[in-house]
């Protein structure tokens, strides 16, 4: 999941980045509006935590811009004022939460997992797919009783495509959603090929996988 954090102050920037970090997302980030604004227009986030007391920006602003925009995000305002008007006012214009500082930082990253439940109308922290079960809060994948060992990357690819099931995405699509845009010069490389390989090789040990599918010259899909 990729992730813009907007935050003028740079202590707690740099921990929220580190945090998120560790959780298994891809994070960048702004430290004024300009940039953010910028970044939104060129990168696809799935997260966008929105400060609203920018030094060059009135933050409603640049998420009134953001949607106007065609940005699909999920915003979180982080804000140090927590006035109602202000809560409402962030809501009306697109926010999907509001999260007064100081935070726990497990407290917003639990708000991000809900929001993503809702996005993609799951009702819990596991997903079946096939028999396979994903648990996203211990980040592991069973069978039955037994569990498969992924790597980060491969449970990371594996969650994309049970989040879009029956929609192919692209290889680039992909590439940019697991690492971000650190590879975005090269998203037609093999790196995808490789990964769903291996991914294959682990699931099919234990179960039936045919409903990982390759759509030629496309890309991948997930066939339930």
């Amino acid at each position: 999941m990729n992730v813009l954090l907007v935050e003028d102050e740079r202590a707690l920037s740099h921990e929220v980045e580190s945090f998120l970090a560790s959780q298994g997302f891809n994070v960048d980030v702004a430290f004024n509006g300009k940039s953010a604004s910028e970044k939104i227009y060129i990168n696809n986030y799935d997260f966008i935590l929105l400060d609203i007391g920018l030094p060059d920006y009135n933050g409603f602003d640049l998420l009134k811009e953001a949607r106007e925009g065609g940005c699909d995000a999920a915003f979180i305002i982080l804000t140090a004022r927590s006035e109602t008007d202000d809560k409402i006012h962030g809501l009306e214009l697109g926010a999907d939460d509001y999260l007064a500082k100081p935070f726990s930082l497990p407290e917003l990253n639990a708000r991000m997992q809900a929001i993503m439940r809702r996005k993609h109308g799951l009702t819990s922290n596991t997903v079946d797919i096939g028999g396979f079960v994903m648990d996203l809060n211990s980040r592991t994948v069973r069978y039955s009783a037994n569990e498969v060992t992924l790597t980060k990357k491969e449970f990371d690819l594996l969650h994309y495509l049970a989040l879009n099931r029956n929609r192919v995405l692209t290889r680039m699509q992909l590439t940019e959603h697991i690492w971000g845009d650190t590879m975005e010069d090269d998203y037609d490389s093999n790196f995808i090929d490789v990964h769903i390989k291996n991914l294959r090789k682990k699931l099919s040990a234990h179960g039936n996988i045919d409903w990982l599918e390759t759509v030629r010259g496309i890309g991948y899909r997930l066939n339930l």
